[in-house]
């Protein structure tokens, strides 16, 4: 955040700013956001809100763009959609196997079996029981 004050009083335009702000302050805070983000504890996630509260404050960012929680919530769908179809990613196997279920209540994200919730926290096992109440 130094770094683009420095760079604002230099006389960097705002839209500008805010291209570096997305393109380097999002990309160290989601870094491997789905391994860790099941990890982190609600104090820690505050922390990142206010981040980028801070953002907003300092007109980097919009209220109306995506909070943190919301990116790594997109971040999380598009990797585990990755992994689910394509066989070739280099975690797929960590994958249950697929059951085929000949009754059809609901469509389900996926057709993997249930297994076991050992730890919620771990990015698989989040995704596989995400929206099943």
């Amino acid at each position: 955040m130094h770094a683009l004050k420095i760079l604002r009083r230099h006389g960097m335009s705002q839209e500008a700013l805010r291209i570096v702000y997305k393109a380097v302050i999002f990309a160290k805070l989601t870094y491997a956001a789905p391994a860790w983000w099941g990890f982190a504890f609600a104090d820690d996630r505050k922390r990142l809100e206010a981040f980028m509260r801070r953002g907003v404050r300092l007109d980097l960012y919009t209220r109306e763009e995506p909070t943190i929680n919301e990116l790594v919530e997109g971040l999380d769908d598009t990797l585990f959609h990755r992994i689910l179809y394509d066989e070739t990613h280099v975690i797929h196997y960590l994958l249950p196997p697929a059951t085929s279920i000949t009754y059809n209540l609901r469509q389900r994200r996926h057709n993997r079996q249930l297994t076991t919730k050992a730890d919620d926290r771990n990015f698989i096992i989040r995704k596989l029981y995400e929206d099943i109440y």
